[in-house]
């Protein structure tokens, strides 16, 4: 794969189809979760290939938990196995973050989360993963309006990003939606302003690594003029 030429710094992905890949197999939905985590990995070892310093995943919306109480439950021990801080993938050249309510998660679940955000942020990596859990981007902006009032202090643009828990990561630069749907879905709304959107039909977990070097090709094309 072609290596980031230093200009991307940041790729969303909205993994959406999961439940329709499954369907279109003749399979239960929870099968189609199972076969989504296994292409969330997959695409971590793109994203590392191509040295892109970081990744945001939108994994599990605070929409999510309105669904069925056994779809929440197998997504939650999905999501539990993948916070294990002895996973492979936390093993990769990756570092580990979580933004997102991780609150409302089993107590044993937040616990491996922030082991593996303690434990991924001492070694060498080449891409910082950040996982979107319990996350919406309206509940982001309030919860830092509060903060602000809490200050007690006008804000800026700038100072306002400060109080997002986004602070730490890159506007995206890309944001990639499968499944062939045209909205964000409540992902990042003040940091994706500038963010190039790219929807493809496939469902995610049949996303593939040729679907993702076009659009990285496709995005080393486009013009970013930023407002100029």
């Amino acid at each position: 794969m072609k290596t980031n030429s230093g200009s991307l710094q940041c790729v969303g992905f909205i993994m959406d189809g999961n439940r329709r890949f499954a369907k279109a197999k003749g399979e239960e939905t929870l099968a189609g979760h199972l076969a989504g985590k296994e292409k969330f990995k997959e695409v971590i070892d793109w994203v590392i290939e191509a040295s892109i310093p970081h990744a945001v995943f939108y994994a599990f919306s605070t929409e999510n938990w309105k669904r069925s109480a056994d779809e929440i439950e197998y997504l939650l021990g999905l999501l539990m196995n993948e916070s294990d801080p002895d996973s492979n993938y936390i093993n990769k050249n990756v570092r580990l973050r979580t933004i997102g309510d991780i609150d409302r998660f089993p107590k044993l679940m937040q616990a491996r989360l922030r082991k593996s955000e303690l434990e991924t942020a001492g070694k060498r990596y080449v891409t910082t993963v950040w996982l979107a859990l319990s996350y919406g981007g309206r509940a982001e902006i309030v919860k830092a309006v509060n903060l602000a009032i809490k200050n007690g202090e006008p804000v800026t643009e700038k100072s306002f990003h400060q109080l997002l828990e986004t602070r730490e990561m890159p506007d995206p630069d890309l944001i990639i939606r499968t499944g062939g749907e045209q909205r964000l879905s409540n992902f990042l709304p003040w940091q994706s302003i500038y963010s190039e959107l790219f929807f493809v039909d496939t469902y995610w977990p049949a996303f593939t690594k040729d679907e993702f070097q076009r659009i990285l090709s496709e995005y080393a094309k486009r013009e970013r003029r930023l407002g100029r």
